[in-house]
C-alpha cells in the first residue's frame, strides 16, 4: 500500500492506494480519506491512469459535499391528526392518538394509518417518531413492489446473480449495492415517479458488475436506460420532496 495527499477547498485528504487480487478497480470515500483498490498485475501506465481518474472522481465528490446545502429533511415534515399523506401514488389519512407510555406504534388498515404515540415526548420527538414509523410501515407495504421491480429489470437488462433486496429509510443515498450484491433502496424513492425508481434500480444493478462510477458503469446504465440523465436530474431537483 502507498499513500498520497489531495487537497480540496483547503482541506487535505489521504489517498490510500492498495493493489490486491481483484478483477476490477474500486474507489471509496471513508472517514479517514480515499481508498483506491487496484488489481494486481496492472502495468505502470494503466495504474497511473486509473489512480488519476479515481482521485479526480473523489475530489469531485468531496467538492460536491462541501458545497452541498443543508439537507432538506433537517426541516422536519409536520404531521397533524387528519392529514392526507400521499406516497407511491396513493393517499392515506393520518390518525394520531396519545397515551401515557414509553413507546410508539403504528398500524395501517386500508388507507388509514393510525399512530399511538407517547405523550411524554416533546413535539419534536413525536414528529420524529411519526416519520420513522411511517417510513417503516410503508417500506413493509411496498417491499414486494420494489423487489419485483428490481428482479424484472435485472431479467430484462442484465441477468446478474443478486443477493438480497432491501427497502429501508436511508437518508444518505437513494440506493447502494454491497460487495455481496445485496441491493439496498431507500423508501424515499416511493415519492418518485415510477420511471425514476426504475433508474435507481438500474443504477444499483449496474454496480453488481461495476463497483464504481467508471465509464464502463455508465455505459451499462445508458444501455438499459438511454435517457437516464433526465431521471438523475429529477432526483437532484426534487430531493426536498422525498422525505417522510
Amino acid at each position: 500500500m502507498r499513500t498520497e495527499k489531495i487537497e480540496v477547498n483547503g482541506k487535505e485528504y489521504t489517498v490510500s492506494i492498495i493493489t490486491e487480487q481483484r478483477s476490477s478497480s474500486r474507489v471509496s470515500l471513508g472517514k479517514k480519506g480515499v481508498v483506491i483498490r487496484l488489481p494486481q498485475g496492472m502495468d505502470r501506465e494503466e495504474m497511473f491512469r486509473e489512480t488519476f481518474r479515481m482521485k479526480k472522481w473523489a475530489m469531485d465528490i468531496l467538492k460536491e459535499r462541501i458545497n452541498k446545502p443543508a439537507e432538506p429533511h433537517k426541516r422536519s415534515r409536520i404531521y397533524v391528526h387528519g392529514d392526507i399523506f400521499s406516497v407511491a401514488g396513493e393517499d392515506y389519512k393520518i390518525m394520531l392518538s396519545f397515551a401515557d407510555k414509553q413507546s410508539s406504534s403504528v398500524r395501517i388498515i386500508e388507507n388509514i394509518i393510525s399512530f399511538s404515540l407517547s405523550n411524554r415526548f416533546s413535539e419534536e420527538k413525536k414528529q420524529r417518531h411519526i416519520s420513522v414509523l411511517l417510513s417503516r410501515i410503508m417500506g413493509k407495504k411496498k417491499k414486494d413492489f420494489i423487489v419485483n421491480k428490481v428482479k424484472m429489470l435485472n431479467e430484462k437488462h442484465f441477468n446478474f446473480t443478486l443477493g438480497k433486496i432491501f427497502l429501508k429509510y436511508n437518508t444518505s443515498n437513494w440506493g447502494s449495492c454491497s460487495r455481496s450484491n445485496n441491493i439496498n433502496l431507500s423508501t424515499r424513492l416511493l415519492f418518485a415517479p415510477d420511471d425514476v425508481i426504475d433508474y435507481v434500480c438500474i443504477h444499483e444493478l449496474a454496480h453488481v458488475q461495476e463497483k464504481n462510477h467508471s465509464a464502463a458503469f455508465w455505459a451499462l446504465v445508458e444501455k438499459a436506460m438511454p435517457n437516464y440523465k433526465e431521471k438523475k436530474q429529477w432526483l437532484k431537483d426534487n430531493t426536498d420532496k422525498c422525505w417522510f
